[in-house]
């Protein structure tokens, strides 16, 4: 679809089904190369990005085929070389790194871009990896690890909390002789999901959702079946997206723990929630939602990409809201007649005092 084309104004009501979290199927698809036997993956959502990594995990040899849900056998491969044409679009590719050299000994992948080191964070996966004993090579604008025997578990703390090296260490512990300790790790809804789909295959992980993890190598891991948890963006922007509006909404398929901060700013903007089990809803009673303040940290923090739609939500509250600054939206609003950059209290903060009705424009991305 080249575009969508929006009439309004209108009040959402009804009802949607969730898709699985993007950046949770990602890792979880390439800690599938850890696996000497078939694996199901369920719920995995419909993406570009997902589309390459089954393309990526084709040309490393493993089997991949999607009929509902995605079934990979990563038993067959014969090449751990991730490449340049399929890297460049998704610098999530270099989780294939970590699985291919806990379980073959060796792999490389093409940094993104062919970038600097510095300009991506790609320096603490190679941090992680190097402390359980790989040796790592910049070469041709690749990473390339390796190492002789099996990885040996370490006691690895991290400088600031990364999800990204998060999920290569953890995931190439897995088959590490002895134990892996990651300290300061992330404890975002993802890893965990992770690490369950891992310990699903027979690896031996606990405190995920913590800031430490234990990994207890294992010397081998077998298929199964999982399902990937719903995806708490999506979620959330569905929920903002209705209260913006005034209107009445439930959403199906979501997993309502993953999204405390998410919700306790929704009620704080106005907004009527219930959650169960599998679902939430929300309801604004015909209301334009009150403007809120938030600040994003990691999790269980309020989510850094939430932010741009609590600014839209603040565009149209019922007083001022206090968020961070982020100039790259900044030619939108603009042209929406609205403007949240007159005035700045802080350090990349801004203050929203913005007019209810806004007019339309096309929007290029």
């Amino acid at each position: 679809m080249d575009k969508f084309r929006v009439q309004g104004p209108t009040r959402l009501q009804g009802e949607v089904t969730i898709s699985g979290a993007k950046n949770a199927a990602l890792p979880i698809l390439f800690a599938a190369l850890l696996a000497e036997e078939p694996v199901e993956i369920q719920n995995v959502p419909k993406l570009k990005d997902i589309d390459t990594t089954m393309k990526l995990l084709g040309q490393l040899g493993t089997k991949v085929e999607r009929n509902g849900s995605v079934w990979i056998d990563a038993s067959n491969v014969n090449n751990f070389s991730a490449p340049y044409d399929l890297v460049k679009t998704m610098r999530a590719s270099i989780w294939a790194l970590g699985p291919l050299v806990a379980r073959f000994g060796q792999g490389q992948v093409s940094l993104p871009g062919g970038c600097a080191i510095g300009a991506r964070p790609v320096d603490l996966h190679i941090f992680g990896l190097e402390k359980l004993g790989a040796e790592i090579k910049l070469e041709e604008g690749y990473v390339k690890a390796s190492v002789n025997g099996r990885l040996q578990g370490a006691h690895i703390v991290m400088d600031k909390v990364s999800v990204g090296a998060t999920v290569t260490i953890m995931s190439a512990a897995t088959l590490a002789e002895g134990t892996t300790i990651i300290e300061n790790a992330a404890r975002e809804p993802e890893i965990v999901d992770t690490a369950n789909f891992l310990n699903t295959l027979g690896a031996k992980i606990t405190g995920q959702g913590t800031d430490r993890i234990t990994i207890e190598g294992v010397e081998r891991l077998g298929g199964g079946v999982y399902r990937v948890l719903p995806d708490r963006i999506e979620t959330g922007t569905f929920l903002v997206a209705a209260a913006i509006s005034g209107g009445k909404i439930v959403c199906r398929n979501a997993q309502p723990d993953t999204l405390d901060a998410v919700l306790a700013k929704l009620r704080d903007a106005g907004a009527d929630i219930e959650t169960g089990e599998d679902w939430i809803s929300l309801d604004m009673h015909g209301k334009r939602p009150k403007a809120v303040n938030v600040r994003t940290a990691p999790h269980p923090a309020f989510p850094t990409d939430m932010q741009a739609q609590f600014t839209l939500l603040n565009l149209g509250g019922r007083r001022d809201g206090l968020h961070y600054r982020n100039h790259l939206r900044k030619p939108f609003y603009a042209r929406t007649g609205t403007d949240p950059y007159g005035w700045a209290c802080g350090d990349r903060k801004q203050h929203s005092d913005l007019p209810w009705r806004r007019k339309n424009c096309p929007v290029r991305r």
